[in-house]
């Protein structure tokens, strides 16, 4: 179990809270070394978050978590406005090679865990360069045997957050929504872009999948200079398995073990999915934030209709 460490304490392992290491939507990240001397990653909540279910959701739900491919969460401070989590550092940044055991979907316990917030910023590297997942703030715990979990609001960061989020005729949130946010972080690796493109003097921004759609299907290679035939069929492979996971409807996209099966597999063995589509509004609704892919949204609403359409 997490231990739990006064403000006192938070702010003499930080010295003052003097080496910063991040600022994301819920707090400021600050590196610290314990008593002990273990270094930690201590995130000190927003004053507009500090008594809200972020905290309580996050300490719940990664303190009971032992997973290779999840950060462990060491401690936490709750007194008076001051709460904080203190998590293992991890000494590297997150980069677009290497390889990892990704199941989100956690087997083996009682409670499932949709984390609905899987991005870049959020996936950490120890000093092995081994992928860790982070940030459980918007994280959901439902039981196993149930396929769909109840949410009041959308939450997640634009540009990752599965459609059903917000349009809920789609379907109902459940772990196919991280599959989602996996397939669109799996489209970044494999172009090396962010998730929103600008073209033109005008700097117009196109829907990311969209763009990666239509130049996959003209056979157009995506900055792959000088790259060779093995590396091409494996930029080809992520790219056909990151559209099969970000397909409009839930169902229609692979659960995460068909995920690594299609990844570990010969890509002559995969058939191009259906066309991504999105409403224009809401592509005109991803472009806008493009530039700051971190904003993270508890709540949006959609005044538009959710009926889908396959291209």
């Amino acid at each position: 179990m997490p231990i739990r460490y006064s403000y006192s304490e938070i702010k003499k392992s930080t010295k003052g809270f003097k080496d910063k290491l991040g600022e994301g939507g819920y707090g400021t990240v600050y590196k610290g070394k314990l008593q002990s001397g273990l270094l930690v990653a201590i995130k000190m909540l927003g004053k507009s978050k500090a008594n809200g279910q972020e905290f309580i959701s996050e300490v719940a739900t990664i303190g009971r978590i032992h997973h290779t491919n999840v950060v462990q969460l060491i401690g936490f401070c709750a007194e008076g406005p001051k709460r904080a989590l203190i998590y293992e550092f991890m000494p590297n940044d997150f980069s677009w090679s290497g390889s990892w055991d990704w199941d989100i979907y956690i087997k083996g316990c009682d409670m499932q865990i949709l984390h609905f917030d899987i991005k870049p910023h959020n996936i950490l590297l120890d000093e092995n360069f081994t992928p860790k997942i982070s940030d459980f703030g918007l994280a959901k715990l439902y039981p196993a045997d149930d396929s769909i979990a109840s949410l009041t609001t959308a939450r997640g960061t634009l540009g990752y957050m599965a459609p059903e989020l917000f349009y809920k005729n789609i379907g109902g949130a459940s772990y196919k929504a991280d599959v989602y946010s996996f397939g669109m972080l799996l489209m970044e690796m494999a172009s090396r872009r962010k998730n929103f493109i600008e073209l033109g003097d005008h700097s117009s921004k196109f829907y990311f999948p969209t763009w990666i759609y239509d130049q996959f299907r003209e056979g157009n290679d995506i900055e792959m200079e000088d790259a060779t035939e093995e590396e091409k069929k494996i930029v080809k492979k992520m790219i056909l398995v990151a559209l099969w996971c970000i397909q409009m409807k839930p169902v229609d996209r692979p659960s995460m073990n068909r995920v690594v099966e299609m990844l570990e597999g010969e890509v002559e063995c995969l058939q191009m999915p259906s066309k991504p589509f999105l409403s224009s509004s809401l592509e005109r609704l991803v472009g806008d934030v493009g530039d700051n892919s971190n904003s993270t949204c508890s709540s949006i609403q959609s005044s538009e209709s959710s009926q889908s359409t396959q291209l």
